[in-house]
């Protein structure tokens, strides 16, 4: 089956605690040392490269967790580093975005394992790694397992990345996994091993194609190959598999269930490098987030489509997320939902990425009349999207009296989304709605034309940022203050 991509994936902002993602695996520093080649050396037939920057970045379970985090969760993350420079410099990477380091094992037998990768524009000319991949010793492996299940227990999903250099033993698969189900977490596994057998009791296991094809000892190259291999492997644990088929999108596959494949998302392949990290950090944050896992499976593989875009090993944000959301969309979202303001904010962004201009408005509209109608069908020609701040019930009553409003603010609020016109509508209570069009930043700003330009609230801010105010002309005899006095009357 191929479905549709659902239209209303957005990841909310939520008041309150974060969900906790554990992220427990191989850690590794991602370096790339760049400049430009122009010309051949006499010495022998290699480019030569004058440096000009150096860049270092998070990789392996490291890259999982700093894609956690700008995705709106509190990632913890547990692995082990050398005592070594490389070390050093993930820590600050780290720290820097607010991720801790506390539970980072140091093995002083082993490196930390790094990546550094020459280029020259988008083309990489060599990888040199720094690695042992070898167990660490018993007493290494032991404080890992401690560490990693006390992270679980504060949890709300679990993470294992492996890559296979050594972190993850059989016996420290069992224990940390056997930890989380006893905890009652769901586990998720970004594999390496060539079977599966290792990850019994995971409730989910993402490989790719090529490691599908190993474990399966099958080809992997169309639809009803990933399911003949996905078949053959089923036997080898008891959970979901997802499988990333980079051009091909992704397939969920699960025992006694419908299987899903899900074309990529991607407009254009920069670079491959770590973007399985951030499919299964996506992955992650949507379950954590509520969402069913078909659901977070589109979630992840738009993810994934936003990794290979970028050049390098990448991070994607909540924000860009839920821009290729609204992209993907194939009907109008329904309009008129009722957002807070960071709600709205995002959405606005999402818009813009798309290409569209917002516009806003605000009012009381506590009795919705004629002239209303044509104000907010008018705002809503000035542009592509209309979101309207509304007045709360306590600012309409300092501003029109202690016997308004007629309607309270969730009426209003509905009545006012349920416009064709109407895309989101912010309930706010200061005095002016500066602080929403400071936030939203819409392209267009639109009042009466019981207004002069200079009395617009925001109109020079918007200006400002490359915005226009546009007023819209009064509908002679309507306004929700006569019809009040009339009904008096």
């Amino acid at each position: 089956m191929r479905p549709e991509t659902p239209k209303s994936l957005m990841l909310q902002l939520k008041p309150g605690k974060r969900k906790v993602v554990a992220i427990i695996g191989d850690l590794m520093i991602d370096r790339y040392l760049t400049g430009k080649v122009d010309r051949i050396s006499p010495e022998a037939p290699v480019p030569v490269l004058v440096h000009s920057t150096d860049r270092a970045v998070a990789g392996g379970a490291a890259n999982v967790a700093v894609n956690v985090n700008s995705l709106g969760c509190e990632a913890r993350l547990v692995g082990a580093v050398g005592a070594d420079v490389d070390a050093q410099d993930l820590r600050k990477i780290l720290t820097d975005v607010g991720i801790s380091a506390a539970s980072l094992v140091v093995d002083p037998d082993r490196p930390t394992i790094s990546k550094t990768r020459i280029v020259s524009g988008r083309q990489q000319f060599l990888r040199i790694d720094r690695e042992f991949a070898t167990k660490p010793s018993k007493e290494v492996q032991e404080k890992i397992v401690r560490i990693a299940c006390a992270a679980i227990l504060d949890a709300d999903i679990v993470v294992l990345s492996d890559y296979a250099k050594g972190v993850f033993s059989d016996s420290v698969l069992k224990q940390i996994i056997g930890a989380a189900k006893a905890a009652g977490k769901l586990v998720l596994v970004d594999p390496k091993r060539r079977t599966f057998e290792a990850y019994r009791g995971a409730d989910i296991i993402k490989p790719n194609v090529g490691e599908l094809s190993i474990a399966a000892g099958l080809p992997c190259t169309t639809d009803v190959e990933v399911e003949a291999a996905a078949a053959a492997v089923m036997s080898q644990f008891d959970g979901a598999l997802l499988v990333t088929r980079a051009e091909s999108g992704m397939s969920l596959l699960r025992p006694g269930k419908s299987v899903f494949h899900f074309t990529t998302s991607a407009l254009e392949v920069a670079d491959v490098s770590g973007a399985g990290d951030t499919a299964l950090a996506a992955l992650a944050v949507s379950i954590a987030e509520g969402f069913s896992i078909e659901e977070a499976t589109v979630l992840s593989n738009l993810a994934a489509g936003i990794a290979v875009g970028k050049l390098g090993t990448a991070i994607v944000s909540r924000t860009e997320l839920n821009a290729a959301v609204a992209r993907s969309e194939t009907t109008v979202q329904h309009p008129g939902s009722l957002a807070t303001l960071a709600e709205a904010t995002e959405m606005a962004a999402a818009w813009r990425q798309k290409g569209e201009r917002v516009v806003f408005t605000n009012g009381c509209f506590d009795l919705v009349h004629a002239g209303h109608v044509e104000l907010l069908s008018s705002a809503a020609g000035s542009g592509d999207r209309l979101i309207v701040g509304l007045n709360s019930d306590a600012s309409v009553r300092r501003l029109k009296g202690p016997t308004r409003p007629i309607q309270n603010e969730t009426d209003r609020a509905r009545i006012v989304g349920a416009l064709r016109a109407v895309d989101l509508v912010v309930i706010f209570d200061e005095p002016t709605p500066m602080s929403l069009i400071d936030a939203i930043s819409p392209d267009v700003l639109v009042k009466g034309a019981d207004y002069a330009e200079d009395q617009v609230v925001g109109g020079d801010l918007v200006k400002a940022r490359g915005g226009r105010v546009v007023l819209i002309p009064l509908v002679a005899g309507r306004s929700s203050t006569k019809i009040v006095e009339r009904m008096q009357q």
